[in-house]
């Protein structure tokens, strides 16, 4: 499968699905404390509108391309530039909703 040319991100395997969540969204949320450097306290509390690009100074746009390198390779998924808008990126919900349809 080819992968885009963004960079290099983090290598882990993709979670497993839990009672708690899926794994789109616990691989999600892992790759923003991996990539914000941000506490796991802090991003398990990230809801549906919870503020990110824009409101997070560690959101920046290399953060995005790390972030989106790294959904690529945890979930073993191909994003091209043309899935990307920057709506995915305002709000955690928004950009959970985009993980989702790129794993369904």
């Amino acid at each position: 499968m080819p992968r885009s040319t963004r960079g290099a991100a983090m290598q882990q395997p993709a979670p497993k699905t839990t009672e708690t969540g899926d794994a789109a969204e616990a691989a999600l949320r892992g790759l923003l404390c991996d990539v914000l450097g941000l506490p796991q306290s802090r991003v398990a509390r990230f809801d549906e509108s919870t503020q990110l690009f824009g409101a997070l100074p560690e959101f920046d746009s290399m953060a995005v391309a790390t972030l989106l390198t790294g959904l690529e390779e945890r979930l073993d998924i191909l994003i091209e530039d043309d899935d990307v808008e920057a709506e995915d990126f305002m709000t955690y919900g928004r950009l959970l909703a985009f993980v989702r349809r790129k794993t369904a």
